[in-house]
C-alpha cells in the first residue's frame, strides 16, 4: 500500500539523490501511468520516468508542445502516489521563459516529482531524436536553468542539450558546462548516435552527472545499461518503451474483437483479475476501510 501510505519520506528530491550517490548507473524506465509505475516498482526499478512523448501520446497529441504544466502534473500524482518511487519528469522547454519556469519547478514538486530535465530547443520543439529541431540561444537556456535552480526546494535539475545535430560535439558540450554553471545538477546530451560521441561527451565533463537516453527507432543504436554505465553514464532513461509496447498491444486486441466479435481470443494476452488486483493492492485498499466487505475471487477466475 503506497497510495496512502502513511510513512514519512525525505522530500522526493533528496530521494532521488540518494540514488546517484550510490555506485553504479540508475536505470529509470518509462511509466505512463500508475498502473506502469506499479509494474515497474514491482520489476524492482527504483526510480520511475515521464516522458513528454508518452504523456501526449497517451493523450491522443503529438509531443510538440501542446500540453501544459497542469497536464504534465495529473501525470506526476498518479505515478507518485501509485508507486512511491522518485519520478523524474520530462519538463520539455520549460512552458516559457524565466518566470514559466520557476512555475514549473514549484508545480512540479508539489505533485511529487523528484527531479525534472530542460531541453533547450524553442516552440515548436520536437522529439530529441527528428530532425531540423530549432535550438535557443545558450544563454538563453542557462538563464532558464538559473532560474529553476532559484525556484526549486529540493527538485534534481538536469539540462538537457538538443545542440549535438546541428553544433557538434563541441558545441553541445560548451552549452553543457554554460548550464552546469548557471546551476544544473546534470547534463542530457540528446540523440548522440555512436559509442564514440557518447565516450567523448562523458571524457570533456569529468564528474558531471550525465544521462543518457536508449529510446527506440531514434538516432541512438541499443546500447545496455551496463554499456552506458562503461561510457561514462550515471543515468539511463527507456522513455517511452512501455507506452509503445502497450499501444501495440492494445491494437492487437481491439482488431481481435472487430474481426472476432468479442476478445475470447486474446485471454490468454491478458493480466489475470487476480494478478491485476495483486498489483492495485485491491485487498490492501478494502483494509482501509471496515465498511467495505472483503472481495472472494472465484477459484478458476477466467482471464
Amino acid at each position: 500500500m503506497t497510495y496512502f501510505s502513511p510513512v514519512a519520506h525525505p522530500p522526493a528530491g533528496e530521494r532521488f539523490r540518494s540514488l546517484l550517490e550510490r555506485h553504479g548507473i540508475l536505470g529509470i524506465p518509462g511509466t505512463h501511468n500508475g498502473l506502469a509505475a506499479q509494474q515497474a516498482k514491482a520489476a524492482g526499478f527504483e526510480a520511475a520516468y515521464l516522458s513528454g512523448a508518452a504523456m501526449t501520446a497517451s493523450m491522443g497529441l503529438p509531443d510538440l508542445g501542446i500540453i501544459t504544466v497542469d497536464d504534465v502534473a495529473f501525470f506526476i500524482r498518479q505515478v507518485a502516489r501509485a508507486a512511491d518511487l522518485p519520478v523524474l519528469v520530462d519538463g520539455d522547454t520549460g512552458y516559457g521563459e524565466a518566470l514559466n519556469v520557476m512555475n514549473m519547478v514549484r508545480t512540479f514538486e508539489d505533485a511529487g516529482a523528484a527531479a525534472v530535465h530542460l531541453e533547450d530547443q524553442i516552440l515548436p520543439k520536437k522529439c530529441g531524436h527528428l530532425n531540423d529541431k530549432k535550438i535557443a540561444p545558450a544563454q538563453d537556456m542557462a538563464a532558464k536553468v538559473a532560474a529553476a535552480r532559484h525556484a526549486r526546494r529540493h527538485l534534481y535539475i538536469i539540462a538537457r542539450t538538443d545542440a549535438a545535430a546541428s553544433e557538434g560535439i563541441e558545441g553541445a558540450v560548451a552549452r553543457a558546462r554554460l548550464y552546469m554553471e548557471a546551476g544544473a545538477d546534470a547534463i542530457f546530451p540528446e540523440a548522440l548516435n555512436t559509442e564514440e560521441m557518447f565516450r567523448e561527451f562523458a571524457r570533456r565533463l569529468p564528474g558531471v552527472p550525465l544521462l543518457a537516453n536508449m529510446t527506440e527507432f531514434g538516432r541512438t543504436p541499443f546500447y545496455t545499461k551496463e554499456q552506458f554505465q562503461d561510457f561514462g553514464y550515471k543515468m539511463v532513461i527507456w522513455p517511452v518503451t512501455s507506452l509503445r509496447v502497450a499501444a501495440l498491444a492494445q491494437e492487437k486486441l481491439y482488431k481481435a474483437i472487430a474481426r472476432d466479435g468479442g476478445a475470447q481470443n486474446c485471454v490468454e494476452a491478458m493480466l489475470t483479475r487476480k494478478d491485476l488486483y495483486a498489483t492495485i493492492d485491491y485487498a490492501g485498499f478494502e483494509a482501509l476501510d471496515a465498511t467495505i466487505i472483503k472481495t472472494i475471487l472465484p477459484e478458476d477466475t477466467p482471464r
